[in-house]
């Protein structure tokens, strides 16, 4: 009889705690709703700024967000996936991995704002004269180093979830390590390295607090890595802070939601039809 009403009780609070949970949830994306669908508009997201950023569009922060998201995933995709497969493929367990695997864990605990501080002080003060100093190559190498831990973290599970008979099943075929990572592991971690990528861009995507020191609001598109810009986060803090405008605000802000919602759509239709595509291979 206790037992019955303990799980009666443990169902209750579970489903009291995912009510919760999706109500705040709602009601967040509702308020921004409300107040940010009266700006959207195409002319919103393909003009340049007008009056102090009171009128016109967000372009330049779009540009400048896609500048950062691509230079923060073409740094740490590469050393994500490449440690990610020197753990599961080339180290047996032992202090080096745990050593990797500690600093991972600890670097992903680590605040966004510290992100920005080391930021600020390696790419642009200690190495300005190669990263532009405050730039959109600088602000994208920072969130580079935060979304870092992710992308391991992802690509190592995915990895490891790749059958060992497999692997066994190519060197008996008389197929190197190289080989096999290529051919086996790989095609069999894609999944799981793709949704780790996506959610890296959304998490890139919506972060103020490691560029904020690196980017300003500049209303003009950036000609190259090395110059200058703004992003829709730090567009939006900036309105925000300094009641600019509140209209553009709400519409810059249901943008980025929109854009992390599609993100996070894209990665869970991605990654069932990369498995289902598995499966029948």
């Amino acid at each position: 009889m206790l037992s019955k009403n303990a799980d009666r009780l443990a169902k209750i609070w579970l489903w009291l705690s995912a009510l919760v949970i999706i109500l705040v949830l709602l009601s967040v994306l509702g308020y921004v709703f409300i107040n940010g669908i009266g700006a959207i508009s195409v002319s919103f997201l393909l003009d340049m700024p007008q009056n102090n950023w009171r009128e016109g569009g967000i372009y330049p922060a779009i540009v400048g967000s896609l500048i950062v998201v691509f230079v923060a995933l073409a740094f740490a995709a590469p050393v994500g996936v490449g440690t990610a497969m020197y753990l599961t493929e080339f180290r047996t367990e032992g202090l080096v991995t745990r050593i990797i695997r500690t600093s991972s864990d600890a670097l992903n605990a680590v605040p966004s704002i510290v992100f920005g501080l080391f930021g600020l002080s390696l790419f642009v003060f200690y190495l300005g004269d190669y990263t532009g100093g405050p730039s959109l190559l600088s602000a994208g190498l920072t969130l580079g180093f935060m979304i870092l831990p992710t992308i391991i973290r992802t690509s190592e599970v995915a990895m490891r979830n790749v059958p060992y008979a497999e692997r066994m099943e190519s060197f008996g075929m008389g197929a190197s390590k190289l080989q096999t990572i290529r051919n086996i592991v790989l095609p069999g971690a894609v999944p799981g390295i793709a949704t780790g990528l996506i959610l890296s861009i959304g998490r890139a995507v919506g972060e103020t607090a490691p560029i904020i020191f690196m980017v300003a609001l500049n209303p003009t598109i950036p000609k190259s890595l090395f110059g200058s810009g703004n992003t829709l986060t730090t567009q939006l803090y900036y309105l925000s802070m300094e009641g600019i405008s509140m209209k553009v605000a709400f519409g810059t802000a249901l943008t980025l939601m929109l854009v992390i919602l599609t993100l996070n759509a894209i990665t869970r239709v991605f990654k069932k039809r990369l498995s289902r595509n598995l499966r029948r291979c």
